[in-house]
């Protein structure tokens, strides 16, 4: 990744970013994000905890719907899981921005250490969305528009990842993953009108609609809630990824420099 020459390489590995002020300025120093995230992420992790558990008692306790009957349960944590498999798409997208438009240090660490917790998501969207859809279809998938894109978005989150560990030069790596995120974000929109744009046997928006939500506040509410927590549990995820990603970076380039000595000793 090309940088102005007011830029340095961190311990990471990775050049950092020019010199700037605010929060964005500073968590280009990898340090800095270590430790501020070191005091974030067990904060995460128990909100998310305890906002699931809560969300998954009120989903039980939730009423069943007149036609879908107990079968609606798997909605509280099938529409989150679809949710998230497009949030995380947005967020990498954000992360290429980063690294194609602002060149901050640690964008393509988050895109990288985004992407296999995109595709945990997405797969189990689809998982469960295949089960609440058999008892409702009678068949356990349909090429329809919705779980088509869907199914697309899945293919693209296994893309980026075995593109990020096929390509040895890690600022080519960077930039090649920014640029395919940025084209594959046309999906998203796809993915969200499909049901509108095209007839698909998939149910239309509840939720996030223009004239407010067609659902019940009964089942509204521990949505909802479950939508929280799963976004909760994603950034706990996605700040432990970025974490380890940095910590192998700086090992790597702790095992470059420990062998370039020992080739210069034994010469």
């Amino acid at each position: 990744m090309p940088m102005s020459d007011t830029t340095s390489t961190s311990s990471t590995g990775t050049p950092t970013s020019p010199a700037g002020v605010g929060w964005f300025s500073a968590l280009a120093n990898p340090t800095r994000f270590l430790a501020l995230s070191g005091r974030i992420v067990p904060v995460l992790a128990v909100l998310s905890v305890l906002v699931l558990v809560i969300g998954l008692y009120l989903s039980f306790a939730a009423p069943e719907d007149y036609q879908q009957g107990s079968t609606v349960q798997i909605m509280y944590i099938h529409v989150p899981f679809a949710w998230l498999s497009m949030m995380c798409w947005g967020v990498m997208s954000l992360a290429a921005l980063g690294t194609l438009v602002w060149r901050h240090p640690l964008a393509d660490v988050s895109l990288k250490a985004a992407a296999p917790i995109g595709l945990v998501f997405t797969g189990l969207a689809l998982a469960t969305g295949s089960i609440w859809g058999k008892p409702m279809w009678g068949t356990w998938w349909v090429w329809d528009a919705r779980l088509t894109s869907v199914f697309v978005l899945f293919l693209m989150y296994l893309g980026i990842i075995a593109l990020t560990r096929a390509i040895d030069d890690a600022s080519r790596a960077a930039k090649a993953a920014a640029i395919i995120t940025l084209v594959g974000a046309i999906n998203l929109p796809i993915i969200k009108f499909s049901v509108d744009w095209w007839n698909t046997l998939h149910q239309p928006a509840a939720v996030f609609r223009l004239d407010g939500p067609t659902i019940d506040p009964s089942m509204l509410w521990p949505l909802l809630i479950m939508a929280v927590g799963f976004t909760l549990l994603f950034f706990t995820l996605h700040l432990t990824a970025i974490r380890t990603e940095i910590w192998r970076r700086r090992v790597q380039a702790m095992q470059r420099i420990a062998a370039r000595r020992a080739e210069g000793r034994t010469r």
